[in-house]
């Protein structure tokens, strides 16, 4: 049989058997297109960030898209801070409200994940979140602040990862330099100049407390502006650190 005829008789039959399981066929090409998304995923860069600072992030080029959308100047103002430059104020604040179980977990908070699909189904919305600050770094670092299933399961693989790469500490400092405290405003450093006026390494308690207030939602809630929300939820975790005895 010629090599020609061969090859045609393959793809006969490939088409053949697609067609007597078309429900399969559309199995495998999902499960082929999941693994290929997986095994396409930064673990390499991840690998990197132990010793190199990143100068962009996922969402800052998410931004930038946004901005240029609606007609926009996108400006980034980013300022690299080292950890041990951060008030420690200012990481029991954050710590205290975005993941009170930071140093203990593996990248994921059960409990709290528990807590917020039986809330979320309870209210029929997604009324609480569960994101620990490894998980949040994931997102702000490689993927998109789609909440599509797929993005969900690519940041618990690289959240997985990133645990056993990097330590808390590194963690911690790649967090309070990359994640968004207003338009344009990433990290900690630049946030503290813009809204204080001063370096971060000389914030003071309750000057910490309300960055950390308004990391859920940054540009609906500035720092420097009075709202009840940003009183009682900065007047929370300041409550909180001294229960702690922090």
């Amino acid at each position: 049989m010629k090599p020609v005829e061969r090859i045609q008789r393959t793809w006969k039959a490939l088409f053949s058997w697609v067609r007597a399981h078309k429900f399969l066929t559309i199995v495998l090409i999902v499960l082929v297109w999941i693994v290929l998304e997986f095994v396409t995923l930064p673990f390499g860069d991840v690998r990197k960030l132990k010793t190199l600072n990143p100068m962009e992030t996922a969402f800052m080029r998410e931004h930038e898209q946004e901005a240029l959308a609606e007609g926009r100047h996108f400006r980034k103002v980013q300022r690299w801070i080292p950890l041990s430059a951060v008030p420690k104020d200012a990481i029991n604040a954050v710590i205290i409200s975005e993941d009170g179980t930071f140093w203990s977990h593996a990248g994921f908070d059960w409990f709290e994940f528990r807590e917020s699909i039986e809330r979320n189904l309870k209210e029929g919305k997604a009324a609480r979140g569960a994101s620990t600050i490894t998980q949040q770094l994931v997102k702000n670092l490689f993927l998109s602040s789609s909440k599509n299933p797929l993005r969900k399961l690519k940041e618990w693989a690289l959240t997985w990862y990133v645990e056993r790469t990097l330590s808390k500490q590194r963690i911690l400092e790649l967090y309070l330099n990359v994640i968004e405290w207003g338009w344009g405003i990433y990290g900690i450093e630049a946030a503290s100049e813009l809204y204080f006026g001063k370096t971060a390494s000389v914030l003071s308690r309750e000057e910490c407390a309300r960055l950390a207030a308004v990391i859920p939602n940054p540009r609906r809630y500035r720092v420097d502006k009075e709202t009840r929300y940003l009183e009682r939820r900065s007047q929370l975790i300041l409550d909180r650190m001294a229960a702690q005895g922090l």
